[in-house]
C-alpha cells in the first residue's frame, strides 16, 4: 500500500486549486493529451465547475467518467452527460465509457466512494478483483440504489490504478470512518482492495 495523504477541511476553490496544479504539471510534462478520469456523483461537480475557471490547455485534457448508469447521456442519471456539459465547452474531450472502451493511463484517477466502500460502480456485491483481466465491466449493484436502479458500466480496479496519482474527495463522518478502516487494511470493502494494492501516491481531501 502506498502512502496517503489526508488534507482536512478544504473548500471547492482549494481542491481546484490542488487539481490546477496536479493537472498543469501533468500537461507540461508531456506532449499531447493528459487523460484523467473523474467520478460522478454530486461532490465532483462544483470542484470541476470552479475548475473551469482555471487556465488550463483543456484541447489537451481527455476525460473519463469511472462508471455510469447504462442510461442515455441526456438522462438526468447520467454521470457522462453532465460531465460533458461541464468539461466541453472548456474544450475538453469528454469520453464515453463502453463495454469495448480501452482506457488509457491516467495522470490523475479521481474516485468517489460511497458509505458501503464501494469506488467508481465496484459495490461490495461485484466482488471486483485487483487482478480482473477486463478493464471495463458492466454490472448490477445489489441493491439496486433507490435513487439510480440501473445497470452501470465501470472501470476496474486494474483500469484504475493504472495512473499516476489516485484522488478522493470523502465528505461525512461515516465515509470518512469507512475510508480511514480501509486505508488501515481492517476491511475487504472494495475501497480497501485498491488502496491495498495502491503503489501511487494517494490524497484524500476529507
Amino acid at each position: 500500500m502506498s502512502s496517503i495523504a489526508i488534507i482536512e477541511s478544504t473548500d471547492t476553490a482549494e481542491i481546484a486549486d490542488w487539481l490546477f496544479a496536479k493537472l498543469s504539471s501533468a500537461l507540461a510534462g508531456q506532449e499531447g493529451s493528459v487523460a484523467i478520469t473523474v467520478p460522478g456523483g454530486s461532490t465532483p461537480f462544483p470542484i470541476l465547475e470552479e475548475l473551469t475557471g482555471r487556465d488550463l490547455d483543456w484541447s489537451r485534457l481527455q476525460v473519463w467518467p469511472g462508471d455510469d448508469r447504462l442510461v442515455p447521456e441526456d438522462h438526468a442519471a447520467s454521470n457522462t452527460g453532465k460531465i460533458r456539459a461541464l468539461l466541453e465547452p472548456a474544450g475538453a474531450q469528454v469520453m464515453t465509457l463502453a463495454e469495448d472502451s480501452t482506457p488509457p493511463h491516467f495522470a490523475l484517477a479521481w474516485l468517489g466512494m460511497g458509505g458501503d466502500g464501494h469506488i467508481a460502480s465496484l459495490f461490495p456485491n461485484t466482488d471486483p478483483q485487483v487482478d480482473d483481466p477486463q478493464v471495463v465491466r458492466r454490472l448490477t449493484p445489489d441493491p439496486l440504489p433507490p435513487e439510480a436502479p440501473f445497470d452501470r458500466i465501470t472501470l476496474t480496479i486494474p483500469a484504475l490504478l493504472d495512473s499516476d496519482e489516485l484522488l478522493f474527495v470523502i465528505r461525512g463522518d461515516d465515509k470518512r470512518a469507512v475510508f480511514d478502516a480501509a486505508a488501515r487494511g481492517e476491511s475487504d470493502l472494495p475501497i480497501a482492495r485498491l488502496l491495498g494494492a495502491a503503489t501511487q501516491p494517494v490524497t484524500c481531501f476529507a
